[in-house]
């Protein structure tokens, strides 16, 4: 495979990836601000922005933090990288550089999902927010099952590997903002605003009936931090995410050949995060310990890049 053909196929992951995940954020913080008791407000859109590192690109717009503000920042806006469409657009610009190599279906599901994007202007209120974020991640869920669907060789191992990367990243980045998300004023830890923010976070991540059936004393979070670091049953975890990471990267070895840093590093990694423990990880520093899973996370991708010569 040429290696320009495998690095379209793994950002084409990495992208959808991207999108899938922005748009399960929006749809979680317009679900904390509207559906809680107490609508959380700016602090809540002020964090989606921190966690798609938007917040900068947000401030230069002029704009001020409110939910149709950020709701069409994160969706609709072209100006910016880490917005649902301007990811679609980059999607399907790879998807189209290796259209011959992916089957009908997966391909209509990029297509599908830009096509909802192209010209719009606003993505309107609360609810018609919630059901451009859900369309978008019906596309999503329809390209990952096409993907599942495809022959098992170099074009879906590539693709799932930027989706793998893609996705330890974002729960990396999501558990880490929300994390240190402080309480607006008044509000106790335990209290109804902290649960909502703890919810909205599996509810990110797809993992509030996951959390339910691993977890029998209600909602804590250190277990939410259990679950999303160190548990692999849980597919947006980072052991799981470093788990297919490695896997893919076995099978792309035994078929090309191609074997090296990217591999070691991944050993590595998943090695540590076999024996991690998420309390020893909250004593010794929650914040520290993500921020540095990510700078790793970035030097594994460019390993990555050097490995198969994505250039």
């Amino acid at each position: 495979m040429l290696s320009r053909t495998a690095s379209s196929l793994y950002w084409l992951g990495r992208y959808i990836e991207r999108a899938d995940f922005i748009a399960r954020l929006v749809e979680a913080t317009v679900r904390l601000d509207v559906l809680s008791p107490r609508p959380a407000g700016e602090a809540a859109w002020a964090s989606a922005l921190a966690v798609t590192e938007t917040d900068e690109a947000f401030k230069a717009s002029g704009e001020t933090v409110s939910q149709q503000h950020v709701a069409r920042f994160l969706t609709l806006d072209i100006t910016h990288p880490g917005s649902i469409v301007r990811c679609l657009d980059m999607a399907r610009n790879n998807a189209k550089a290796v259209r011959t190599a992916l089957t009908r279906e997966a391909w209509t599901a990029i297509n599908r999902a830009w096509l909802m994007f192209n010209g719009r202007s606003s993505p309107g209120g609360a609810m018609a927010t919630l059901n451009l974020v859900e369309a978008v991640k019906t596309e999503a869920r329809g390209f990952e099952g096409a993907i599942h669907r495809m022959l098992r060789n170099q074009t879906t191992w590539f693709i799932r590997l930027g989706q793998a990367v893609e996705r330890a990243d974002n729960t990396a980045r999501l558990l880490d903002v929300k994390y240190h998300l402080l309480l607006p004023e008044g509000e106790r830890v335990g209290g109804v605003v902290d649960r909502d923010q703890w919810t909205t976070i599996l509810q990110t991540v797809s993992a509030v009936t996951a959390y339910r059936w691993l977890y029998s004393e209600g909602l804590k979070p250190a277990n939410v931090i259990d679950l999303l670091i160190a548990r692999p049953e849980l597919p947006r975890s980072l052991a799981a995410s470093s788990e297919e990471t490695l896997e893919i990267l076995n099978l792309l070895a035994k078929r090309t050949g191609l074997h090296g840093e990217a591999d070691r590093m991944a050993r590595m990694r998943q090695s540590r995060l076999a024996k991690t423990r998420s309390g020893e990880v909250i004593t010794s520093g929650l914040h520290q310990y993500l921020q540095a899973f990510n700078a790793e996370n970035n030097l594994l991708h460019d390993a990555i890049g050097r490995q198969f010569k994505f250039g």
